[in-house]
C-alpha cells in the first residue's frame, strides 16, 4: 500500500509534531480539529515551527516552504477523505478514540490505514468496532514529535502485515526510527522504563538515601541525563500516578508494578513536581552542579560508586537489576525484539544504555541473586522473571 496523503487528527502539541513531520516527508498532510479555530491554530504554529527549523539549519528553507504548503486544515471529518492514512493524537481516553475511530472508518473508506497515537491504551480495544480491523495499529509517536526520532508501530490482534508495512515505511519517510511492538501494556518503552521510578520509590521508602543522593548517584553512576526524581517533577506527579494505576489495573496487578504511596501522599498534598513549584525537589531552591568525580558512566564498580556517595552500591546495582528483570518478563512476553527493546529506551528516553546493555554490565546471575536476597527480605516485589538468569544480552 503507498501512502500520498496524510491526516492527522487534533492540532495539539503532539498533532501538529506529527503533522510537520508529515509535511517534511513530503506527504500531503490534513490537519484535523472539530474547532475551526483549534485548527487554524494548529497549522500557523506548525508553519512557524517549519520556519524556526530553518533558521537554525535543520532543514532548508526551500524544503521548508514545500512542506508548509502542503498543510492544510479542516473541522470536517469529510475533509480527510483520501488519506490513505490517518493518524489520531486525541486525548488518551477510549470511549474518545473509539468514536473518533469509527468516524475515520466512515469517511475515509475500507482501504484507508488508522493509526493511533495512543501510549496507554490498547490499540485492539480503541479499534474493536472498527469494519475491516487488519488495517488498525498504533504510531506512538515521544512528545515532541519533532525532536524525537523513536515511533512505536504497535500491531493490535488484527493488524496486517500490510498495514504494518505501510506505517512503518512512513515513519521512516518522517525520518523517525521505527520499532515494532506488540499491544501490551505500555508498549516497548514506557513498559522497560517502568522501574526507573518505582525502584527508585521504593529505595527511598526504606531509607536508604535523600531523593536529591538517589537523583546523584543515577546521574554520575549510572550515566543518565535525569536522575528518576528530576524526571517524575518534569513529567508531573500526577499525570505519573495516574499512568502508574493505569499499568497496575492493565498488568494484572503484579507486586512489581505497585503504584508508590509516598507518590500517592504527595499528589493529595498538591506537590505536583515542577508545574507546582514542588514535587520532590523544591523549585525555589538552585540545584548544586554535580561535581567531576572522573567516573565513566555506567558503572557498578565498588571504588568508583563510592566516590558519589557511600550508599550508591545499594541503589544503582539494585535499581539496574530491576530495569534487567524488567526486560526479561518483557522478552517471555515477546513485546519486542531485544534490538528493538535497545533502541526503544535509547532513543525514547535517552538511556545510556538500553536493558539489555544493563543486563550485561550487572551480569544477568548477580542480577538473579540480588533479587532473591530481595524477594526473601521485602516480598514478591522482587520475583526474578523466570528468564532473567537466561536472559539474551545486547552482544548476541
Amino acid at each position: 500500500m503507498k501512502v500520498a496523503r496524510v491526516g492527522v487528527v487534533g492540532a495539539g502539541t503532539m498533532g501538529r509534531g506529527i503533522a510537520q513531520l508529515a509535511a517534511l516527508g513530503g506527504y500531503e498532510t490534513v490537519l484535523y480539529d472539530v474547532a475551526p479555530d483549534l485548527a487554524e491554530a494548529g497549522a500557523t504554529a506548525l508553519r512557524e515551527a517549519l520556519e524556526k527549523g530553518a533558521s537554525r539549519g535543520r532543514w532548508s528553507e526551500d524544503d521548508a516552504r514545500a512542506a508548509a504548503s502542503r498543510v492544510e486544515t479542516t473541522s470536517e471529518v469529510e475533509g480527510l477523505a483520501g488519506c490513505e492514512l490517518a493518524i489520531e493524537a486525541a486525548p488518551e481516553r477510549l470511549e474518545l478514540k473509539r468514536q473518533i475511530f469509527g468516524g475515520l472508518a466512515e469517511a475515509l473508506g475500507p482501504e484507508a490505514i488508522l493509526a493511533s497515537n495512543t501510549s496507554s491504551l490498547r490499540v485492539t480495544e480503541i479499534a474493536a468496532e472498527v469494519p475491516q480491523p487488519e488495517r488498525a495499529l498504533g504510531m506512538h509517536f515521544f512528545n515532541p514529535p519533532p525532536l524525537m526520532k523513536l515511533v512505536e508501530i504497535v500491531a493490535a490482534e488484527r493488524s496486517s502485515g500490510e498495514a504494518l508495512a505501510a506505517a512503518t515505511a512512513v515513519a521512516e519517510q518522517m525520518g523517525r526510527t521505527p520499532i515494532r511492538a506488540k499491544d501490551s501494556p505500555g508498549f516497548v518503552a514506557n513498559r522497560l522504563a517502568r522501574p526507573f521510578s518505582l525502584e527508585s520509590l521504593r529505595i527511598l521508602g526504606d531509607g536508604i538515601a535523600d531523593v536529591a543522593t538517589i537523583d546523584r548517584i543515577v546521574r554520575l553512576g549510572g550515566g543518565f541525563r535525569m536522575g528518576p526524581f528530576e524526571l517524575l517533577d518534569l513529567i508531573g506527579l500526577d499525570v505519573n500516578l495516574e499512568i502508574a494505576r493505569s499499568f497496575f489495573a492493565q498488568g494484572g496487578e503484579p507486586e512489581r508494578w505497585r503504584p508508590s504511596p509516598i507518590q500517592e501522599q504527595l499528589v493529595e498534598e498538591g506537590r505536583l513536581g515542577r508545574k507546582s513549584g514542588r514535587g520532590y525537589h523544591d523549585y525555589a531552591e538552585e540545584r548544586e552542579p554535580d561535581p567531576d568525580l572522573d567516573i565513566e558512566p555506567p558503572t557498578l564498580d565498588p571504588s568508583e560508586l563510592a566516590k558519589i556517595d557511600p550508599v550508591a552500591e545499594q541503589v544503582l546495582p539494585r535499581l539496574i537489576a530491576q530495569i534487567v528483570n524488567e526486560a526479561a518478563f518483557a522478552l517471555e512476553e515477546q513485546i519486542a525484539s531485544p534490538a528493538d527493546m535497545e533502541t526503544a529506551m535509547k532513543l525514547g528516553f535517552n538511556w545510556p544504555l538500553g536493558p539489555l546493555g544493563f543486563a550485561e554490565l550487572i551480569g544477568p546471575d548477580r542480577a538473579a541473586d540480588l533479587l532473591e536476597d530481595l524477594r526473601a527480605e521485602k516480598g514478591e516485589t522482587y520475583a526474578p522473571a523466570p528468564l532473567l538468569r537466561r536472559i539474551i544480552t545486547s552482544s548476541t
